[in-house]
């Protein structure tokens, strides 16, 4: 089974003496030195028990950086993320294996280890340079999400105002660079123009490392029906995103009332922040937040992907982690067999399940493999930079 977003290394990060402090003073702080996950984590969703109760073969850890680094200290703060990540696998050698080939994940496999795969979550973190790109494939990096919650230079994101209507000339650079080194281009977190932008200029299949069916819960994190419809001529593939937020179409809705209720507290009190938080407390206790969803919802967001795009176009990306509420039952690492045993209950058969737990998304990494092979013989790397390809950027 593998998992193609995982945000343990930011958790050990956020709550580490040497990181920042925990909002909630309960939670115990974390770092890469005082955890130890070969023990019961039981303040996270992740430790090698669990990892192993849940038959992960292969695990991208999300290189996620706060947004508010941009636009300097988002590289240096992502290659301090690869540091931590690395020396957090190689303390437990019996256990991971790095990973940056699908050759490399089934050797990990046979041997009994979790292949360890990394994946930066936002462009942001390349500060808009492609060497700084070409330095992160260099160490390990096999994927990267576009944006993330921020509309950068190049890229619209799924979670901000539009301004490029999609990806701009040095957008289309960044992913045709992507493919020339094998990088997949994850379309999670950004708008819809650049999913269709994107699935129809790579080369490479794309993915969406966290992210479930519009159709079934409207949240503009999820794919809608006419991008799932377009997929297969790019032979990318949907992991299906946990969160509660993202698969329960009721909590979709609450979130929205309770957005459209506090921009209409804002409204009536202006700068009286405190009138606002007790009006919005006011309105929670008579409006209280649905409960979380059954594994039966994500299964649900897997079936649609399944009847739009194919069973070879989706798999598993719980974004354990990185999300305050999971479906009863797929609460950690250690629960994907529920899962699994919930698609074969429906019908799946052995051969289609293998697909959705894992083979589909070896077959899009083989595939980015022999486009980064062939597209390196023919051309060197890209010198193109945001300014000369975006006139509109003004060189600070």
């Amino acid at each position: 089974m593998i998992d193609a977003h995982n945000d343990l290394p930011w958790k050990v990060r956020a709550y580490g003496r040497d990181g920042f402090a925990p909002t909630d003073a309960s939670r115990p702080r974390l770092s890469l030195d005082s955890v130890d996950i070969a023990q019961p984590q039981p303040a996270l969703m992740t430790d090698i028990a669990r990892l192993r109760a849940g038959r992960v073969g292969g695990q991208f850890w999300s290189l996620w950086i706060p947004n508010e680094l941009v636009p300097t200290g988002s590289a240096r703060t992502t290659l301090e993320q690869i540091d931590i990540t690395r020396r957090l696998m190689a303390r437990y050698p019996r256990d991971f294996q790095l990973a940056t080939t699908a050759a490399d994940v089934w050797r990990a496999h046979r041997s009994g280890r979790i292949a360890a795969l990394l994946g930066i979550e936002g462009g942001h973190a390349i500060e808009n340079s492609l060497p700084v790109l070409r330095a992160f494939a260099e160490l390990g990096v096999r994927y990267m999400t576009l944006t993330h919650n921020t509309t950068l230079a190049w890229v619209d994101a799924a979670s901000d105002s539009e301004r490029h209507n999609g990806l701009t000339p040095f957008g289309r650079e960044v992913v045709r660079e992507m493919n020339r080194l094998g990088v997949l281009v994850d379309l999670s977190h950004v708008s819809d123009s650049v999913m269709a932008q994107a699935i129809r200029l790579s080369e490479a299949p794309v993915i969406f490392s966290h992210s479930s069916a519009r159709a079934l819960a409207d949240h503009p994190r999820n794919v809608p029906d006419e991008i799932l419809r377009l997929l297969p001529q790019n032979g990318g593939v949907v992991m299906v995103n946990f969160y509660c937020d993202f698969v329960d179409s009721t909590r979709v809705r609450y979130n929205r009332e309770r957005r459209a209720q506090r921009s209409a507290l804002r409204g009536r009190f202006g700068p009286d922040t405190a009138a606002v938080r007790q009006g919005l407390q006011a309105w929670e206790a008579a409006h209280p937040v649905p409960p979380a969803p059954t594994i039966a919802a994500v299964a649900d967001h897997i079936d649609h992907v399944r009847q739009v795009s194919g069973i070879a176009h989706v798999g598993y990306g719980s974004d354990f982690d990185g999300i305050d509420c999971a479906p009863t039952g797929l609460e950690d690492v250690g629960a994907f067999p529920r899962l699994t045993a919930e698609l074969l209950r429906r019908g799946y058969s052995d051969e289609d399940a293998k697909q959705v737990i894992g083979l589909n998304i070896l077959r899009v990494m083989r595939q980015a493999e022999a486009v980064a092979e062939r597209l390196s013989r023919e051309r060197g790397p890209s010198t193109a930079t945001l300014y000369q390809l975006d006139s509109a950027v003004v060189r600070p």
